[in-house]
């Protein structure tokens, strides 16, 4: 193993670590925030029942997205932790039994994509057409989605080996890829024939396989702290597969209570207009230009905090964390600038309607009040990630979207009558989780931190 690579986690000057590590994460997601963004830009020029189709699709797509992620984290945490005590053959077991793991997360996925796809649309709407646009999107997204699997397990590899200018190549070569195919596939051109939200589909799919394709090769090629082994990856160890669900599993329900609320509020929203959940995945899309920036520093900072919590390195793990929370509760004031000041603008790009910009310029200006709530909320989230401690950002996620979101965006869709009131229950969430948040901080602190 290599000197430099074993030490730089623990040697580097915080600060210059922190954004060697988190930059490049915080661009390739940027892009991905991006391809998000022009994907629905796209879709929305069919017509806005293609746009809310996809907003539909969301919860099941996103649910995908949790398990490869979660999973992710587990494997992240324990290799992380595994080099900072250069515990080599424990970082292999990691690494190896993940790809196992994710591989069987996508046979669950393509039964669902072949057999529930039409049925969950049916639960959210009775339009035709919007469950025609959402079905096939979804058999396309779900069954091919070995891509999206595995780019997300190859990054995390990358990432958790202090290789974030690697993670970042792979995730913007898929992301720039995507928003090449999508108005090429969806309107046909160059002679491809025109497939419209089907081509936004197999737009992200070609757009995740060439990713995750790109990611096994700067693995095998570029990744020295990692062995890969077809026996291992056979053979997983119990234990291993403990240790990475100890933290995955936790991670992964807590990014699927996002699935469930989204669900939700789609039928919420759905009770006074389509319109309304149209706008719905309009802030979705929109917001995560300026959170997956943030997600990016907060995927960043976990293998920082695992190392230096197995190198016992106290002073290290606060300035981290000091300079990781400042830095993203500024950018998330840029955010809640941005959506206060130029909504109208921002629907447009979205193609739309009188109706839809009237409802979206309320929306978008009183859901982003709670932009830098959040931020500070996921950057001590990732206290819990490193130190194994995950069960607390469930606990935070739960009340935050379950407890709080849904049943407050319900009373107020019920009590007024309005649907500009729902959009409060996301403040009033957000605040909640914030308290939380500080509350768990506090603990693992005094529990964990403090004995370094």
């Amino acid at each position: 193993m290599s000197q430099t690579k074993e030490n730089k986690m623990g040697v580097l000057p915080v600060k210059r670590l922190i954004v060697t590590m988190s930059l490049p994460m915080m661009i390739s997601m940027l892009v991905q925030a991006m391809y998000n963004i022009v994907d629905s830009i796209f879709v929305s020029r069919i017509d806005e029942q293609a746009l809310t189709a996809v907003t539909m699709a969301f919860p099941l797509q996103n649910l995908m997205i949790a398990v490869g992620a979660g999973t992710g984290v587990g494997i992240n945490a324990m290799l992380s932790k595994s080099l900072g005590e250069k515990r080599y053959d424990r970082s292999d077991a990691a690494a190896n039994t993940g790809l196992l793991l994710i591989f069987f997360s996508y046979i669950v996925f393509l039964l669902l994509g072949l057999f529930a796809s039409e049925p969950f649309l049916r639960t959210q709407t009775s339009d035709p057409q919007i469950i025609l646009y959402g079905s096939t999107y979804l058999r396309i997204v779900c069954c091919l989605s070995f891509g999206l699997f595995f780019q997300m397990t190859f990054e995390r590899l990358l990432q958790s080996t202090g290789m974030t200018v690697c993670s970042m190549i792979s995730q913007m070569t898929g992301a720039i890829f995507n928003i090449i195919f999508d108005p090429i596939l969806i309107f046909g051109h160059f002679g491809f024939p025109k497939m419209g939200v089907a081509g936004a589909a197999y737009a992200t799919v070609i757009g995740q396989i060439i990713a995750a394709m790109i990611g096994l090769t700067l693995n095998l090629t570029k990744n020295k702290e990692i062995h890969f082994s077809l026996n291992r990856i056979l053979h997983p160890a119990a234990e291993t597969v403990k240790r990475i669900y100890y933290v995955g599993v936790p991670s992964i329900l807590m990014m699927s209570i996002g699935s469930i609320m989204s669900y939700f509020i789609n039928r919420i929203l759905s009770g006074f207009t389509t319109t309304a959940t149209a706008v719905f995945g309009v802030y979705f899309k929109l917001q995560s230009f300026f959170f997956m920036p943030v997600f990016g520093l907060n995927n960043g900072l976990i293998p920082v905090l695992a190392y230096n919590y197995g190198a016992r390195q106290k002073k290290r793990i606060d300035e981290a964390l000091r300079f990781s929370i400042t830095l993203a509760v500024c950018i998330m004031l840029v955010g809640t600038a941005v959506f206060e000041l130029i909504p109208g603008r921002l629907l447009a790009l979205f193609n739309a309607s009188d109706n839809m910009r009237e409802m979206g310029i309320v929306a978008l200006r009183i859901v982003a009040l709670n932009f830098p709530f959040a931020a500070a909320s996921i950057i001590m989230s990732s206290v819990f990630q490193a130190f194994a401690k995950s069960i607390y950002s469930l606990i935070i996620s739960l009340g935050r979207q379950l407890i709080v979101l849904v049943p407050s965006a319900w009373l107020l869709a019920r009590l007024t009558g309005n649907v500009d009131m729902v959009w409060w229950s996301f403040v009033i969430a957000e605040l909640v989780s914030l308290i939380l948040s500080i509350f768990f901080f506090r603990k693992v602190y005094r529990e964990v931190v403090e004995p370094l």
